[in-house]
């Protein structure tokens, strides 16, 4: 359908923006201005059918946004992390960040297409030349700005098409909730998980290089140890986890040499096993002095005394590794008596 097509009355008023004006060479100006080229009507300018059609496509765009958020929250709540699905040519890939990623995209992806289809199809396309101005701007300017303000929001037919105005307010007030939602990734709090580990009565100390359960002769005076609670597999998928809580650090003294009553009382035959995690903020303590007893963290050089409780005697550690009571089990194997009575790592207690 074209302009011509259409009565005079339904056409829309003209208004002088210089469309079609031309400049005239001269000496002073030898290169004519051409002017705006003449304005051509849209079918939305034209047919309040086709308007209607905009319209509509731009409201379904924004529901589709709408739609897809809540898909997003849904997705989000109900596909479990460790899910995945075989999506060509892909491959397998976690179906939890698939579902996130498209019903984000979508959502996003449909506001933008709604904004822009919008704009193309409804608003005022008319070319407007707009001479330069002083940076400051005059009374005249400001009630210039004022009446182009009041003129566009006019033009934009937010007022009269309110399906579209509606529609987008629901988009846009949906898809911030997207953002809401992986705040729940702050959670849940870890309660009482921190105060345990695996460790516990009758849980035999492995050796973390040979995989082998120790026996005390396995331990020589002055030997350094690094072992794990029985059972716990580097192929499981929380080793990481509970590694980070249960590593320990395997020590024999002289009995003569230690200091501490209580560190006396908790190991067998002069061995000791203290928490291989340091106290200031989670090291993994790897390096021990025989002649002194010391051990040292390697990343903050804080360092420790095994044979008085494993206090702190230099650097930033604010207090004593903890210790595991251990014993010897039927077999003959070195075993914990239960777990650690305080929480290993770093400030625990800024921690919760």
């Amino acid at each position: 359908m074209s302009s011509q097509d259409i009565p005079e009355e339904n056409l829309p008023a003209e208004q002088d923006h210089a469309h079609g004006a031309v400049g005239i060479a001269d000496e002073e100006n030898p290169f004519a201005d051409p002017g705006l080229p003449p304005h051509e009507h849209r079918i939305q300018d034209i047919d309040e059918r086709a308007a209607k059609r905009s319209e509509r496509m731009v409201a379904l765009l924004f529901t589709v946004s709408m739609l897809a958020t809540v898909g997003f929250i849904a997705s989000y709540v109900a596909i479990p992390h460790d899910k995945n699905i075989f999506v060509f040519p892909i491959g397998h890939i976690s179906a939890l960040n698939f579902a996130l990623g498209l019903t984000l995209g979508v959502a996003l992806f449909c506001i933008g297409a709604g904004a822009v289809h919008w704009a193309r199809t409804l608003m005022s396309d008319v070319e407007v030349a707009d001479e330069r101005h002083p940076i400051e701007a005059s009374p005249e300017v400001r009630a210039k700005v004022h009446a182009d303000f009041r003129q566009g929001a006019a033009e934009s037919v937010i007022g009269r098409r309110k399906l579209v105005r509606n529609t987008m307010f629901g988009a846009l007030a949906l898809v911030p909730l997207s953002g809401v939602m992986l705040l729940r990734d702050l959670g849940p709090l870890p309660g009482t998980s921190l105060r345990h580990t695996l460790w516990a009565k009758g849980k035999r100390l492995v050796n973390m290089n040979t995989n082998l359960p120790l026996r005390p002769e396995d331990v020589a005076v002055g030997s350094l140890t690094f072992a794990k609670p029985d059972g716990l597999e580097e192929t499981q998928e929380e080793f990481q986890t509970e590694i980070a809580k249960a590593a320990l650090m395997i020590v024999r003294l002289q009995p003569g040499n230690i200091k501490d009553k209580r560190e006396l009382d908790w190991s067998h035959d002069g061995i000791v096993a203290f928490s291989k995690i340091c106290t200031h903020v989670g090291c993994p303590i790897s390096l021990y002095e025989q002649q002194t007893h010391h051990v040292l963290c390697p990343c903050h050089q804080s360092t420790f005394d095994l044979s008085d409780g494993a206090r702190v005697i230099f650097g930033p550690a604010g207090h004593a590794l903890p210790q595991l009571r251990i014993g010897v089990d039927s077999e003959g194997y070195l075993q914990a008596l239960g777990d650690f009575e305080e929480p290993v790592g770093p400030a625990f207690w800024e921690r919760g």
